[in-house]
C-alpha cells in the first residue's frame, strides 16, 4: 500500500512532527509512505517539495487576501492529479491544510477517485478562519462576526461565513474520513455541520518509546551543565512568547512563589526567544530538534510546567509523558488525556495563575508523589502511545477503506 501525506512541512512545528512520526511509524510496518509539501526540512527522497505559486496565483492572491479569503488562489492544487506521487498512491493522508500552501476547494476533486483521510491537528478545517476557537462556538452556526481576526491563520478582513460556507461546499463532495488524535478535537468534529457526512476517528499520535524514555537525571543535570542540588522547572514552546503555550501564565506563577522555594529552583526552558525575570536561576538551551537531546533535557526536569491555553494533543506533554517527567498544564483541549490529576501531574484551571502556582507548590513538596507520577507517566505512554499502535490502527483504517474502493 501506498499512502500519500500533504503537510505544509515536514518536521518544522507540532503539527508537521506528529505527521512524520507516523510516517516513520508506517515505514517500520512495511507501508510505502510519501509526502508533498510545500516546505521541506529534511533530505529524505521520500518528501517531496512543491512548487512556490505561480506568478498568476500571487496576482489572484493581492485580490483575494485583502477580501479575506485565503488559499483559493491556488490554482495549481487542481493539477496535483497530474503529480506522480498522487497517480501511484493508493490513499491519501490529509494533514494541516492551512499555511497558504493548499486550496481546500480541490479536496472534492483530489478524493474523488482515491480514498482519503484528513487528520486534524487543530480546528482550522472546520471554522471560517481561525485554528483554534478559544470561548468562541461560531464554527457550529457559521461563522461570521468574528470576535478575533488576529488568531492564526489571521485574515485581513472578516469574511468568516464565507470561508465556513466555502468549506462546506468543498466537502460536499468530498470523500473523507476524519481522525481526531484527542477526544476532544474529535467530540468537536463530530458537533460539526461541516463533517455531518463523515466518519470521525480517534487515534491518538504515537511517540518512540525507545527514543523518549526516562534517563538518569543527575547524568541529565550533568550534559546541560545545571547546577547541583536544585529542583528543575521545565517551560517548552517552539516559540517561547507565542500567547496560546501560556509563557506569560508561567512567569506570573513563578513571580509569586515563596522566595524560599524559588533559591531551590532552577527554570530550564527550551525554544526560540527568551524569557522575563522570574527571580528564579534560568537556563535558556535555545531550540533543540534533536529526539535524544530532548529526553535528555525532560529527564533532567523534576516538573514540566505547560499553561497552554489551546491545544490539541501537545506533543510537548506526550514527550514529557514518554519520559516519566510529571506535568502541569491546563483543563483545555485534548491536555486532560495526557495529564491525568494525581496519576500524571496537576491539572490547573484555564488562565487561573493561583492554581497554576498551587499544582507547582504541591508536586515539588510531595515526593512521594512525584515519583509516583513518575512511573505512571511511563507506563502510560508505553501501553497507549506507542508509535508502532498508532501506526497499526491507521493501517486497520486504511486498509478498509481501500478495500471499500476495490469493491
Amino acid at each position: 500500500m501506498q499512502v500519500l501525506h500533504f503537510n505544509q512541512t515536514d518536521v518544522a512545528g507540532g503539527a508537521a512532527l506528529a505527521g512524520y512520526r507516523l510516517h516513520q511509524g508506517l515505514l517500520d510496518q512495511k507501508i510505502d509512505s510519501r509526502f508533498l509539501v510545500a516546505r521541506k526540512v529534511t533530505q529524505s527522497d521520500r518528501v517531496t517539495q512543491l512548487p512556490s505559486p505561480s506568478r498568476t496565483e500571487r496576482r489572484i492572491q493581492s485580490i483575494t487576501d485583502p477580501l479575506g479569503f485565503a488559499q483559493i488562489h491556488l490554482l495549481s492544487t487542481f493539477n496535483l492529479k497530474q503529480h506522480p506521487s498522487y497517480q501511484s498512491a493508493d490513499l491519501l493522508n490529509f494533514h494541516n491544510l492551512h499555511d497558504g500552501y493548499f486550496n481546500y476547494l480541490a479536496i472534492a476533486h483530489l478524493t474523488q477517485h482515491k480514498p482519503a483521510v484528513l487528520t486534524l491537528h487543530d480546528m482550522w478545517s472546520m471554522t471560517g478562519h481561525c485554528s483554534f476557537s478559544y470561548d468562541c462556538d461560531r464554527w457550529k452556526i457559521g461563522c461570521g462576526n468574528c470576535p478575533d481576526l488576529t488568531i492564526f491563520p489571521p485574515m485581513r478582513r472578516d469574511s468568516s461565513h464565507w470561508e465556513w460556507k466555502l468549506k462546506k461546499w468543498a466537502y460536499h463532495k468530498a470523500r473523507l474520513t476524519i481522525v481526531a488524535p484527542s477526544r476532544w478535537l474529535a467530540t468537536v468534529a463530530r458537533e460539526s455541520p461541516l463533517f455531518r457526512r463523515f466518519a470521525v476517528h480517534h487515534i491518538p499520535y504515537g511517540i518512540d518509546v525507545d527514543v523518549y524514555k526516562p534517563l538518569d537525571p543527575e547524568y541529565c543535570r550533568s550534559r546541560l551543565n545545571l547546577p547541583n542540588g536544585k529542583r528543575v522547572l521545565l517551560f517548552v514552546a517552539t516559540h517561547l512568547q507565542e500567547r496560546r503555550k501560556g509563557g506569560d501564565l508561567v512567569l506570573a506563577a513563578l513571580q509569586q512563589l515563596p522566595d524560599a522555594i524559588k533559591s531551590q529552583l532552577v527554570l530550564v526552558t527550551f525554544g526560540s526567544g527568551d524569557t522575563e525575570q522570574t527571580g528564579i536561576q534560568t537556563v535558556s538551551l535555545g531550540y533543540i530538534q534533536d529526539d535524544a537531546e530532548k529526553a535528555i533535557v525532560y529527564s533532567a526536569a523534576d516538573l514540566l510546567v505547560f499553561p497552554t491555553r489551546a491545544d490539541n494533543l501537545p506533543l510537548v506533554l506526550q514527550e514529557s509523558l514518554a519520559c516519566g517527567t510529571p506535568m502541569i498544564s491546563c483543563r483545555v483541549g485534548g491536555v486532560p488525556d495526557l495529564v491525568r490529576p494525581n496519576i500524571t501531574g496537576y491539572l490547573a484551571n484555564s488562565e487561573d495563575v493561583q492554581d497554576l502556582k498551587t499544582g507547582i507548590l504541591v508536586l515539588l513538596e510531595n515526593d512521594r508523589l512525584r515519583q509516583q507520577m513518575r512511573e505512571n507517566c511511563r507506563t502510560i505512554a508505553v501501553s497507549e502511545y506507542r508509535l508502532e499502535l498508532q501506526a497499526q490502527r491507521y493501517i486497520e483504517l486504511y486498509q478498509t477503506l481501500v478495500n471499500s474502493i476495490d469493491r
